[in-house]
């Protein structure tokens, strides 16, 4: 490629460390992005031979075209005013905000910029809801549920429940339609570090879909899903492949996005799911109030 973009990655914990690495892989998305350096909170001064950098200089480079925020949730708001603002394209990691109207200013923001505004969605490029969407497509639903589990997330820097796990929820949505809220509630113990989120939502053809998220000390990462259809049912999706490159594959999306090759009818889909999935997450957090 003639131009190359210049990114810089900001937070450098899990998913932060796979995005530096990927910028540096042989892969043909990248051949398009030129990682310039890091910026992080903590005092690190390089990783693997790359700079860190301050916010200031990351914001003000005339290097620097596009900010990958692999943040904590409750900082992605603000980072990516900061670098829309000063002209950058923005990846961000779900979810790109804690409310609807954040994401909605963020989106006019970019849009009055001309700037690329991503937001990652690596559940949705995943071998299982590839396999979902095979078998879900055409079936008439009757009811379903999603229960995920897990080990304890600290609200105070991932944020509400229904915005740290949006990614169940926009799974959901991108299998069934949009949905509407019918009840929520919360049942937390903050001294065992528990907390129980059950959602009752309902699609447009009025079929009831449960979604629950749990998370406590001594949970496994599961997933646990059932759909019944008039046709038969499906419980659980069968091990279909493993998730390699996932980050990867959400980069290429990113870069086509850049190089103007993905239809405005495309991206005007995924901007619509994306704001009903956080306007959904809002809706939750204000019902368990």
């Amino acid at each position: 490629p003639e131009k190359k973009f210049g990114v810089v990655v900001v937070g450098v914990g899990r998913a932060g460390s796979v995005r530096m690495r990927d910028l540096r892989s042989a892969h043909a998305s990248s051949a398009f992005l030129n990682l310039i350096g890091f910026v992080s909170r903590r005092e690190l001064k390089c990783i693997d031979e790359v700079q860190q950098i301050s916010l200031e200089d990351a914001l003000s480079s005339q290097a620097v075209d596009v900010a990958y925020i692999c943040s904590e949730n409750t900082s992605h708001e603000g980072y990516i005013r900061q670098f829309l603002n000063a002209g950058k394209h923005v990846l961000v990691e779900y979810p790109m905000a804690l409310s609807w109207t954040a994401a909605k200013d963020l989106w006019e923001l970019a849009e009055q910029k001309g700037k690329v505004l991503h937001e990652e969605h690596i559940e949705l490029l995943m071998e299982e809801f590839a396999f979902l969407k095979k078998e879900v497509v055409g079936k008439d639903l009757l009811k379903g549920s999603l229960l995920f589990t897990a080990g304890p997330l600290e609200e105070e820097r991932f944020g509400f429940p229904a915005f740290s796990g949006i990614s169940r929820l926009t799974w959901l949505v991108s299998l069934f339609g949009e949905l509407s809220l019918v009840s929520a509630t919360l049942e937390e113990r903050k001294e065992d570090q528990y907390l129980k989120m059950t959602v009752c939502l309902e699609t447009e053809n009025k079929r009831p879909l449960t979604w629950i998220e749990e998370k406590g000390p001594g949970l496994k990462r599961n997933r646990h899903l059932s759909f019944h259809f008039k046709s038969g049912s499906l419980e659980n999706v069968p091990n279909v492949g493993d998730n390699r490159n996932i980050f990867l594959k959400d980069q290429t999306i990113f870069v086509q996005k850049l190089l103007g090759q993905i239809s405005e009818v495309e991206l005007a889909a995924e901007k619509k799911r994306i704001l009903h999935c956080l306007w959904l997450a809002e809706e939750i957090q204000k019902c368990c109030g």
